[in-house]
């Protein structure tokens, strides 16, 4: 980024601080701040961090006077947040915190990646409150800025929980360590959960089979590692009756068909593709890790300059991060494109050659956050 386009986006994001209201974390005298500041020189991102701010005014006028690129605050609680160590800060709980990032689940078009992505944090917020019974009004929805969510869980039953009680938790949103004997035993269930998934899911891979013609699935189950000639064809005649049994009458000895086994234990294939498209995928490490540094909410995201946005749960659905976290202008900014871009924004769709462009703000923003173009 040279320097020209460094202080453009400087200049944005101060006038953004000096109009906006901010949004300050609860308990914020316990939590440790970071910063990552706008410096053309520098070749890394820089964060300073160890920070503490007695209270809501302190914070706010230290973001108005030094306009960071990025501002992160910890999930964790502590008695000296500002100490230059970790073993120094003294951890008193942290909050359960979810991170659903679009990197990690899907490439394309940025804007199918944010589509897809509100996907996964609408059954992660589904999991959370219909399957753990957690009360929708201690659970705090921000969109990151950038590709995704983040999710905080605020009840304080939650805030004593070391990394391994939240891996458990992760490796269930995300269908991780899933016993194909014990999805398949038992009466099916009445209440949402991985059995009734698990069951539901093998039904309708069993259906898929079933669409296909003879030579087709056999040509298909054969080439799955553990089943021979005989053993698909026997599924394959049975295929009816395999289905009954997992929808009236399951038992783990259903996991024991040879055929079925092999399915179920297959890594990368098509039933696991399926099951998975069941599950939540969230980050892991950042729900695992107690002492995580997150955006701050009402803060801009500096590599979209785009608003890290507070949301109700009840405004997932119709929310737009193209439009809804947009918040610069629509006049005219002459910037020097890297690389053919096709970009959504503001309701618009802006089909971009390389070279020398006029574009508005909010669009050179973003393609000079994203380290896409530089001011012309």
């Amino acid at each position: 980024m040279n320097p020209a386009t460094t202080e453009f986006l400087r200049q944005r994001f101060t006038d953004y601080y000096k109009k906006t209201v901010l949004i300050a974390p609860s308990s914020l005298e316990q939590r440790e701040w970071g910063f990552v500041l706008f410096d053309p020189h520098a070749t890394n991102l820089r964060m300073r961090r160890h920070i503490g701010f007695s209270g809501r005014d302190e914070l706010f006028q230290f973001v108005k006077n030094l306009v960071p690129q990025h501002s992160y605050y910890s999930t964790a609680y502590y008695e000296k947040p500002d100490a230059g160590t970790m073993a120094e800060k003294g951890w008193c709980g942290a909050d359960l915190i979810f991170d659903l990032d679009a990197d990690h689940i899907v490439r394309g078009p940025y804007d199918q990646m944010l589509a897809r992505v509100k996907e996964e944090t609408e059954k992660l917020i589904a999991m959370l409150t219909i399957e753990f019974g957690i009360d929708p009004k201690t659970i705090e929805l921000v969109f990151s800025g950038g590709r995704g969510y983040h999710v905080h869980v605020k009840d304080i039953a939650f805030r004593g929980w070391g990394s391994a009680e939240r891996r458990e938790l992760i490796d269930y949103v995300c269908g991780i360590g899933i016993d194909p004997a014990a999805m398949l035993s038992g009466k099916k269930p009445a209440s949402p959960g991985w059995q009734l998934r698990y069951r539901e899911t093998l039904l309708e891979y069993i259906h898929w089979v079933g669409t296909m013609t003879d030579d087709e699935a056999m040509s298909y189950l054969t080439g799955i590692e553990g089943i021979g000639k005989d053993s698909a064809t026997a599924f394959l005649k049975n295929r009816q009756e395999i289905a009954i049994m997992i929808e009236r009458h399951p038992t783990s000895m259903i996991a024991k068909n040879r055929v079925l086994h092999a399915i179920l234990i297959q890594q990368d294939g098509e039933f696991k593709k399926r099951l998975l498209s069941r599950a939540a995928l969230a980050d892991e490490p950042v729900t695992t890790d107690t002492k995580r540094l997150i955006r701050m909410p009402t803060s801009l995201h500096g590599g979209s300059g785009m608003r890290v946005q507070p949301l109700e749960l009840r405004d997932l659905q119709d929310f737009e991060p193209l439009v809804d976290a947009v918040v610069f202008s629509m006049r005219d900014v002459r910037v020097d494109l890297f690389h053919q871009v096709t970009m959504p924004m503001l309701g618009s769709t802006y089909e971009l050659q390389k070279g020398i462009t006029t574009v508005p703000e909010a669009v050179a923003v973003f393609l000079c956050c994203r380290g896409m173009a530089e001011i012309s």
